[in-house]
């Protein structure tokens, strides 16, 4: 892909992401978390030019400051984000404003970083800022599921139909 089709995908992530953090939305806890965080991977290693052929360790180190710093965001991002359980055991959350504050350092730092490499004439290509958006989800998605988890049962199961109805004595014929 291009780096314009690279770039308004990154925009387009990043703005359902950041929009959706805000609302109070379900989270189900069977859902596959990871699928999003993979296919955008996936899109940004298949790019042949994410490491900047005449400066490959100034570029491979950026590219690893990057990533180790959207893995970060997405740890605050799930710590700093509010989950609670309803009274029919479904698994809620909402951004907070720290969470908002996160974003804004990671964005900072990310800017920070960019302006580094354009100083030192490193090429930086947006496939870069696509892995470091996957990391940054893939850590969010999972530590959201681990403190689900930590909630207790009634947390991880939704009702179902049948649920409080008596069992039969008998054993049902399959």
């Amino acid at each position: 892909m291009s780096g314009l089709v690279n770039a308004l995908v990154i925009v387009a992530v990043a703005a359902l992401v950041i929009s959706r953090q805000f609302r109070a939305r379900r989270l189900d806890a069977d859902r596959r978390w990871w699928v999003l965080p993979a296919v955008l991977a996936v899109v940004a290693l298949r790019e042949p030019g994410m490491l900047d052929a005449h400066h490959r360790t100034a570029s491979a180190l950026l590219l690893a400051v990057e990533v180790v710093i959207g893995l970060g965001v997405g740890a605050g991002w799930a710590w700093t984000t509010r989950i609670w359980v309803e009274a029919d055991g479904a698994v809620w959350t909402r951004g907070t404003k720290a969470a908002a504050a996160v974003w804004v350092g990671g964005i900072a730092l990310r800017a920070g970083l960019f302006a580094l490499g354009a100083l030192l004439g490193v090429h930086q290509d947006s496939s870069a800022l696509m892995l470091t958006l996957a990391g940054t989800l893939l850590v969010r998605s999972g530590v959201l599921a681990w403190r689900t988890q930590s909630l207790g049962p009634a947390a991880t199961r939704t009702a179902a139909y049948g649920d409080g109805m008596p069992r039969p004595a008998w054993k049902e014929r399959v």
